[in-house]
């Protein structure tokens, strides 16, 4: 059984960093892109960044210079390393991965979300 799991979400103030970790656990055959989305209170999950299977990353333009995202192949991991965080930004933060499976079946998974509160 596939599992992603979060770490990493907390309380900081604006302008600090966090790092969120999301380690996908079970047997598969392979993952494509991987990403990370939010959810705020009475908002639409929002996608925040993306990265293939490559390394090449897309990214939310209100993220864009102050997160990064990046990936662990060996370790089927993603990380999303949050700057100069600022009080939107606050959410549940979902890890995503495009997963292949033996047998060819091709499904989306997801992490069960780490909060991530900014205060002013």
């Amino acid at each position: 059984q596939v599992q992603l799991v979060e770490s990493g979400g907390g309380l900081v103030q604006a302008g600090g960093s966090l790092r969120l970790s999301c380690a996908l656990s079970g047997s598969i055959f392979r993952i494509n892109g991987m990403g990370w989305y939010r959810q705020a209170p009475g908002k639409q999950r929002e996608l925040v960044a993306r990265i293939t299977s490559s390394g090449n990353p897309n990214y939310a333009d209100s993220v864009k210079g102050r997160f990064t995202i990046s990936r662990d192949n060996e370790k089927n991991t993603v990380f999303l390393q949050m700057n100069s965080l600022k009080p939107e930004d606050t959410a549940v933060y979902l890890c995503n991965a495009d997963v292949l499976h033996r047998g060819g079946l091709r499904y989306d998974h997801w992490g069960q979300g780490t909060q991530v509160t900014v205060s002013r």
